[in-house]
């Protein structure tokens, strides 16, 4: 029989093996969201092994069951209170919103609210007392190593984030954020970032390149050095967590790991929002992937991995504000990706240039509906593929079957002067919207494990890597020096 700590140990370890991930937001601020089934069907169809919920949705629980994607839950600003007030509220949220769902759905962790200190001040007081009622029923269901508990904050915490050495928390609420180290320290829990170069950049009045911002290279004349430690840093991203190292040291606390829970760039803006574009989201989001996934930590922690959560799954149309603000999705509610999109380090797999005809995000179902059934009827597409059972069923929407039936129609027409309008309700793009098994006609010239531009290949975390890569070749070795180092372990016992 294995000892407790040393199967911790192993447990640790394994985690640790599988390297850095990359995972994603779900937000429900969106028109004509997919059921969950749907949404689970489009995360597995695309490999994405990780995802942060921003509540604890039933629906969603019961469709994640099963699907070996790892899920963070969220505690909302509005429930703060109670679990903060009441150590019989927080078992109640635990047993009805984690428990309930273990171990079919693999739920790793906990958020309690987002961006408490910089939007909600009024309920910090009982945060960290809502944490330690959070982790206390944990620990009474034996599910406190399973589960981890943190609380998301913004780089708003941190006043003046450059340069990083000198970065420290604002003073007014150093004796919360020292409670909330103290706790992630004592449960062996992680510090949750939210950090977002696209406002660093755009606030930043043209201090820093959009090149810093983009992951992209800088010439020596213009690359960004801390002053104090002549740490060069590549990228805004690497300096906004490496700042937030250096204000965690500032409280002469250490040894507390950073997941960023949320980053992103938006694909659209208004005209005042230049810098938020297709070609900028695309680049942000594919070079933050690579940067990820190189196992390494910003120059101040090079040991830690930066695990990061993407922000978001779908555009949150429903939301608020300017613009940008409802276009940072990945995806579109059909399941299509927005712009090619690569979960690879390597080998990124693009669609071919051809024109593709789909249904537009926001058009109206009444008329969606119209025009399916004239595409699959008077206008001859096959629609086979989107019956109950076949590949492109679902998600069940009727953008998405609206979408299949359309571009099977328009690829067997166009050169007979056919359009891409069906009353308003379609668009071309090059983009291909194949996904999974589910293939849109004039997509056979894209690499048969296309994914409609979200293109994994090894998907980190625990799916299994594929093929003959470096990668793969990685994984092998680490998980050998784990079987190695947990039969020194019992030997040694």
């Amino acid at each position: 029989m294995v000892p407790g700590r040393l199967l911790l140990l192993i447990v640790t370890t394994l985690h640790y093996a599988s390297g850095a991930f990359v995972g994603i937001n779900i937000g429900t601020d969106v028109s004509n969201m997919p059921s969950a089934p749907d949404v689970v069907a489009i995360l597995k169809a695309n490999q994405i092994t990780h995802v942060r919920l921003y509540d604890a949705d039933a629906h969603m629980l019961k469709a994640l069951a099963d699907s070996g994607i790892e899920v963070m839950v969220g505690v909302t600003n509005e429930e703060i209170l109670g679990i903060g007030e009441s150590a019989s509220k927080a078992a109640a949220w635990i047993n009805q919103n984690v428990a309930a769902y273990l171990p079919s759905t693999n739920i790793t962790a906990i958020a309690v609210g987002s961006e408490v200190l910089t939007t909600i001040p009024n309920v910090v007081p009982v945060l960290v007392p809502a944490m330690n009622y959070l982790h206390k029923a944990l620990v009474a269901s034996n599910l406190n190593f399973q589960v981890k508990v943190s609380t998301p904050q913004a780089m708003d915490v941190i006043p003046r984030p450059f340069p990083p050495s000198t970065a420290t928390f604002n003073s007014s609420w150093d004796s919360t954020i020292y409670q909330i180290l103290q706790f992630l320290k004592n449960t062996n829990s992680y510090y949750m970032l939210n950090a977002y170069p696209y406002f660093g950049y755009t606030s930043g009045n043209g201090i820093f390149p959009l090149d810093y911002a983009l992951f992209r290279s800088l010439p020596p004349v213009k690359q960004i050095v801390d002053p104090n430690t002549l740490s060069h840093y590549d990228s805004m991203f690497d300096a906004m967590v490496d700042a937030t190292y250096y204000s965690i040291d500032a409280l002469n606390m250490s040894g507390i790991p950073i997941v960023v829970t949320e980053t992103g760039w938006p694909w659209l803006g208004g005209a005042n929002e230049p810098d938020a574009t297709a070609d900028n989201a695309e680049t942000f989001n594919n070079n933050m992937i690579r940067r990820v996934q190189n196992d390494s930590g910003p120059p101040s922690q090079p040991k830690f991995p930066i695990n990061t959560y993407i922000y978001e799954m779908f555009n949150e149309d429903k939301r608020p504000g300017p613009v940008s603000e409802k276009n940072w999705g990945l995806f579109f509610t059909n399941g299509s990706s927005v712009y090619t999109f690569s979960l690879s380090t390597s080998n990124q797999i693009t669609g071919n240039n051809s024109d593709f005809c789909v249904a537009k995000p926001n058009a109206d179902p009444g008329k969606l509906q119209v025009g399916l059934n004239w595409a699959c009827g008077q206008g001859g597409a096959n629609c086979s593929a989107i019956q109950e059972g076949q590949p492109c069923y679902l998600p069940n929407t009727y953008q998405n079957h609206a979408s299949y039936a359309y571009n099977d129609y328009y690829q067997k027409m166009h050169l007979a002067g056919a359009t891409c309008d069906f009353d308003g309700t379609a668009t071309t793009t090059t983009s291909n919207p194949s996904y999974g098994s589910c293939k849109f006609t004039g997509s056979s010239t894209t690499t048969s494990n296309s994914t409609g531009g979200f293109t994994p290949s090894v998907a980190p975390g625990p799916v299994s890597p594929q093929g003959g890569s470096g990668t793969t070749n990685l994984q092998v070795l680490r998980i050998q020096f784990v079987i190695s180092s947990m039969f020194l372990a019992l030997v040694l016992l």
